[in-house]
């Protein structure tokens, strides 16, 4: 018996006496050891009665982590909502040193990631007077000239006149989010993580345009972009994207919920109500934006007769794994309409599995459906909060549709 309590104390008393700064911290992944190219971000580190907690900041986002171990040498921590975490080793008081990693991938999964305390700055640029070139709405080209080219929108500003940039881009299938960065010597540097997404941009001009641009998703990915300053260009209509093969058709679908339920559109819950169907996955930022829009829109609307559906399209083939990030999911946003597990992964796996669309091509893709359960509108992506204008005009669009389909008898 006095084993085992021994271990136990040296258990306790490793976790008691671990000390960590509290504050904003600048941290980095590296992206490449050739080239020492590295995607950084700043959270910040909070004590509150000794539960220790970090708060990662994306421009206005804010994103606080609460799974957190603490020990003498180590801490690690898991994001709230995306199937990823932090494994670092504790250097004093003020370094991290570690991994990330992210289990929806089978293969180079992990990301070397290094902390240090006390440094606001988001890159180590020279700050000089702005130019404030980059401000305003830009017609993007990603991949130029080649066969996966792709129009985007560019939305840039300074803040408050500074070096400071902040912005995004919106792109037909949903948007990059908060990305937050800096002009320095004319170039161009905005960055965002979120859990699952690491985000870096890269961009050079010559006067008149954005002639250089580098744009790279964790280690694995690299495309060049270019834009020229437009404030008319505007993406196709995303009701315009996906549609209905017989535009007659009255859809169905059965999967089953968390708990195991076959779960049908045609089930007597469902008649007689106007039905938002989201086809989702717990690993898309996009969708956990829109995820926290619905579940607000959900409470505003249901006693009025609104149902909605999630269809999860998981990246993983292990059931209960998949529950579980649903679960986080829900438990984050508090949603309480129902999501179901459809067991499959991928556009093309979804695509099969609803037949009458003529395709998936993002996700989200949200289905507004009307009382006798006709398709009234079918949305492409998702423009969140991020976007600003963008995402305000869709919401107000949105719940104009809901208040025209609840009214009719």
């Amino acid at each position: 018996m006095v084993r085992p309590l021994f271990l136990i104390f040296i258990l306790v008393a490793s976790f008691c006496n671990a000390q960590i700064k509290t504050g904003i911290w600048r941290a980095s992944l590296l992206l490449s050891a050739e080239n020492q190219l590295e995607l950084p971000f700043n959270f910040e580190i909070k004590n509150q009665k000794g539960k220790i907690s970090l708060i990662i900041h994306n421009a206005q986002e804010r994103i606080t982590v609460d799974e957190v171990v603490l020990t003498k040498d180590s801490l690690n921590f898991k994001m709230p909502i995306f199937d990823t975490e932090f494994r670092t080793q504790l250097s004093g008081d003020s370094i991290l040193k570690g991994v990330w990693i992210n289990h929806t991938k089978k293969e180079n999964n992990s990301i070397t990631f290094h902390a240090q305390f006390g440094n606001k700055h988001r890159f180590l640029m020279p700050v000089e007077k702005p130019t404030n070139f980059y401000d305003g709405r830009w017609e993007t080209i990603f991949s130029p000239e080649t066969k996966d080219s792709s129009k985007a929108i560019g939305i840039f500003k300074h803040i408050a006149n500074s070096a400071l940039v902040e912005g995004t881009f919106l792109t037909e299938t949903g948007d990059y989010r908060f990305l937050e960065g800096m002009e320095s010597n004319g170039k161009l540097y905005l960055s965002c993580f979120d859990g699952s997404h690491a985000y870096l941009f890269l961009a050079e001009h010559n006067g008149s345009q954005i002639t250089k641009g580098d744009f790279y998703s964790g280690p694995a990915w690299h495309e060049n972009w270019v834009a020229k300053r437009n404030d008319k260009f505007q993406l196709h209509d995303p009701e315009s994207l996906t549609y209905l093969k017989n535009p007659d058709e009255k859809i169905d679908f059965v999967f089953y919920n968390v708990k195991n339920q076959k779960v049908s559109l045609s089930d007597p819950k469902y008649k007689n109500k106007v039905v938002i169907v989201q086809i989702m996955g717990s690993w898309c930022p996009n969708c956990m934006d829109e995820s926290a829009y619905l579940s607000k829109v959900y409470k505003q609307y249901h006693k009025k007769g609104l149902e909605i559906i999630a269809l999860a399209y998981e990246r993983t083939s292990d059931a209960e794994r998949a529950k579980t990030n649903l679960m986080r999911l829900s438990k984050r946003f508090d949603i309480s309409y129902d999501i179901l597990l459809t067991g499959l992964t991928g556009k093309e796996k979804a695509s099969e599995s609803l037949p009458f669309l003529n395709g998936v091509m993002a996700f989200p893709t949200t289905i507004f459906l009307d009382k006798n359960h006709q398709v009234k509108s079918v949305y492409t992506g998702f423009s969140g909060p991020a976007t600003g204008k963008a995402y305000e005009d869709y919401t107000v669009k949105t719940e104009k549709l809901l208040n025209e389909l609840l009214s009719k008898k």
